[in-house]
């Protein structure tokens, strides 16, 4: 492994999304911000979509660490494919008896939720890979949203989802779902200038020295990636690989375009596109 090669702590693009390593892309923090002000006023509903790849999880798991002492959490990484599914995971994350039955899940549901709330920890659900759910489990989670006391919703929700949950919501029977909805945000691809921060700032956290990274193998990296991190990610990983291979401590050009041919789903290009972006 080139870790050693390169005088690095750990391998700096793993595809696992970590919290350690975050670094503030505009859109990642606007949509942090919006989900933590909408769950601090009570708002019920938010929802946060963005394509493959630009950071859903990473936002998710940041909101789940920095939310975790004011309210009580609930995570769903995994979408359920109906409505008792919903209910057993919701339930299992609350801490409900695993033997009550299924017909008496919500109203234990409930009474778990009144009870956060009487201690000021009220419950946030966090589903992730929301545009997977089926009609009715949507539908299910927009009844949960009916659970409230006279002062405020009994439980919260933040759906993460790829754009296709945005297509799902105009559809004429998700309407009532869309209505309740009280914030959105969006994760969009990194500019040119957020790439080449974030790849640097994922070398440093790791001790990697100054410049392993030529501003034009960057400008490669962004250009092929078309801005999604994950790609970048795979793509830095590739050419670190070379570049080791071939005993080099820098990251050149040459590098990066053999990580490139190698990457399906990165963008081909020619030096003359990467320099037009």
């Amino acid at each position: 492994m080139y870790l050693t090669h390169f005088k690095l702590r750990e391998a700096p693009f793993s595809l696992t999304p970590d919290t350690r390593c975050f670094f503030g892309l505009r859109s990642h923090v606007e949509a942090i911000n919006t989900c933590m002000t909408a769950a601090k006023m009570g708002e019920g509903l938010v929802k946060v979509t963005g394509e493959v790849g630009t950071g859903k999880t990473l936002v998710c798991r940041y909101l789940l660490k920095t939310l975790a002492k004011e309210f009580t959490l609930v995570y769903l990484p995994n979408p359920a494919n109906n409505v008792a599914s919903l209910y057993r995971m919701i339930a299992d994350e609350l801490s409900i008896d695993s033997n009550t039955e299924q017909e008496m899940l919500l109203g234990a549901i409930q009474r778990a939720a009144i009870e956060a709330a009487r201690q000021e920890k009220p419950v946030l659900i966090l589903c992730d890979e929301a545009q997977a759910l089926p009609d009715d489990v949507l539908e299910a989670i927009r009844l949960l949203g009916n659970l409230e006391t006279e002062q405020r919703k009994l439980i919260q929700q933040i759906l993460f989802g790829q754009p296709e949950l945005d297509e799902r919501l105009r559809q004429h029977n998700m309407r009532q779902l869309l209505q309740r909805i009280s914030f959105s945000a969006e994760l969009f691809p990194m500019t040119f200038v957020e790439a080449s921060a974030y790849i640097d700032h994922r070398l440093e956290e790791q001790g990697a020295e100054e410049g392993l990274f030529s501003l034009w193998a960057k400008r490669r990296i962004w250009v092929a990636s078309q801005g999604i991190p994950r790609i970048a990610h795979q793509l830095c990983h590739k050419a670190l690989l070379v570049s080791f291979s071939k005993g080099q401590k820098k990251v050149s050009g040459s590098s990066v375009k053999l990580a490139i041919k190698d990457t399906p789903m990165a963008k081909q290009h020619s030096s003359l596109r990467a320099i037009w972006g």
